[in-house]
């Protein structure tokens, strides 16, 4: 039913004024607890909704009681941040959309140490004169990975461009047609390499790059020979590439520097827990390669960052270049690189204390035993019978181990009062968030990536979720 002139004006007059709302009780609340600004938009954006309402002739509740709610919750809205943490329950470890690497305690610790007053970011201690922020993390990256020097930037495409525009800029760099690889973004190799200044020389073909296809391509123009790992993809049956032993040789004896673009950056042999696929850092310099790039917040476990080793005197050339100034990283990511470092210089603690492969090589009985807590205190809360453990696989993520499967336990849930879709809604509407996925008409909450400390918080969304059918 449609409004008259006479109630709408009437139900206009009625509104309170932005001043008369911020004078009251609730306002001086609002104020008191939340920015000016914020209370303030909160304010007009209601009055402004409500008088638009009523103009055109619809039902609206100008009930102050009414008003006040709407102002407390736009208010709640608005002071939110943009940017909030989540339980990822995906059972993809290294998820690029939700954070990738979750960070350790000690990490963390560090980066408030560090950041919460001054620090000697590029200040040396000894000689009291300025120093260089490179030196910070130097000394762990080279015991670590066994390199002759090392440094960071700000992430491995960044590493690899300056690499390229560093050695490569206007000469030729040879990279096999089955590396040139896309990571995520559309952001693809050979469209880094054409940015670098360096111009591409592709051999092989998608399924075989034989070591001839390099020698026959080296001429007086080559800069640089460049491996790409296929971190992200692989290719299967009628196969074959060039060993990394063989290309350093290659170089060696043609004196062009090669390069290795690893990507993932695998600090630990991940032989032992089954994984055959994905070489270590240490194995790479230990073939003899020139340069090697690799991402902090993929296996590593660590903040985003690309992290650059190798010979010295080709890190040194590639330290000078202007643009290294533009990609280097801040005081937090080094205050969280140093640290987490510091945890690999012993692999049981990495293994244990770092998330990331905590959460990778965790057996599947602690999962099956987080799956079957977070059922059983649902199914006795809620009543219902279609919630349970069941086996499942997760995935590394991120662009890493494609090949590799983890055996984990998720816990199913078929809601009948509600569609599949609107439980996956409501809990990613829930206050912090749990992004989980959905398999045929089941939701399926993989424990692998669930934290003990998040458990509590699951269990109270689900049932929040079945039980009352309320929209979160």
């Amino acid at each position: 039913m449609s409004v008259g002139p006479t109630d709408k004006q009437k139900r206009l007059s009625g509104l309170p004024s932005v001043d008369e709302v911020l004078k009251g009780a609730f306002g001086k609340a609002w104020l008191s607890a939340y920015p000016r600004r914020i209370v303030l938009q909160a304010v007009r954006e209601t009055l402004s909704a409500m008088r638009k309402t009523i103009l055109q002739g619809e039902p609206a509740d100008t009930d102050l009681a009414a008003i006040i709610q709407i102002i407390d919750n736009t208010v709640r809205e608005l002071s939110l941040f943009s940017l909030r943490p989540l339980i990822n329950a995906t059972g993809i470890v290294i998820h690029t959309n939700l954070g990738r690497a979750i960070l350790s305690e000690k990490a963390l610790s560090n980066v408030v140490r560090v950041s919460a007053g001054y620090s000697n970011l590029e200040y040396d201690l000894d000689s009291g004169k300025r120093g260089h922020r490179h030196v910070h993390a130097n000394r762990l990256l080279k015991e670590i990975t066994g390199a002759e020097e090392a440094f960071i930037v700000n992430n491995n495409a960044a590493a690899v461009l300056l690499c390229l525009g560093t050695l490569a800029k206007g000469k030729e760099v040879i990279v096999s047609r089955s590396e040139l690889v896309e990571i995520g973004g559309a952001f693809r190799v050979p469209d880094v390499m054409a940015a670098s200044g360096a111009v591409m020389r592709e051999i092989g073909t998608t399924n075989k790059t034989h070591l001839k296809d390099y020698v026959d391509a080296i001429n007086d123009n080559t800069a640089l020979i460049l491996k790409v790992h296929q971190s992200n993809y692989k290719i299967i049956g009628f196969t074959d590439d060039v060993k990394i032993g063989e290309l350093t040789a290659l170089g060696k004896k043609k004196r062009i520097p090669v390069m290795y673009d690893l990507g993932s950056g695998c600090l630990i042999d991940l032989k032992p827990y089954g994984i055959h696929s994905e070489p270590s850092v240490q194995e790479i310099v230990k073939a003899g390669i020139d340069i090697l790039s690799f991402s902090g917040d993929k296996l590593l476990g660590g903040p985003q960052g690309g992290v650059i080793a190798g010979k010295k005197k080709y890190l040194e050339r590639i330290r000078k270049n202007p643009l290294a100034r533009a990609v280097r990283i801040d005081k937090l990511t080094l205050a969280a690189f140093e640290a987490v470092l510091m945890e690999y210089m012993d692999t049981d603690n990495a293994v244990r204390e770092v998330p990331t492969l905590q959460m990778l090589l965790q057996s599947p009985e602690e999962i099956r035993a987080k799956a079957e807590r977070i059922a059983a205190a649902v199914r006795e809360k809620t009543g219902s019978k279609d919630i349970e453990p069941v086996k499942d696989i997760s995935k590394a993520g991120g662009g890493s181990l494609p090949e590799a499967e983890f055996p984990t336990y998720a816990v199913a849930v078929r809601p009948s009062t509600i569609s599949v879709n609107e439980l996956e809604l409501r809990l990613r509407k829930w206050s912090t968030p749990i992004i989980a996925r959905i398999k045929g008409n089941t939701l399926m909450l993989d424990a692998r990536t669930i934290r003990s400390q998040d458990m509590d918080t699951v269990e109270e969304a689900l049932v929040a979720a079945l039980s009352d059918g309320r929209s979160l």
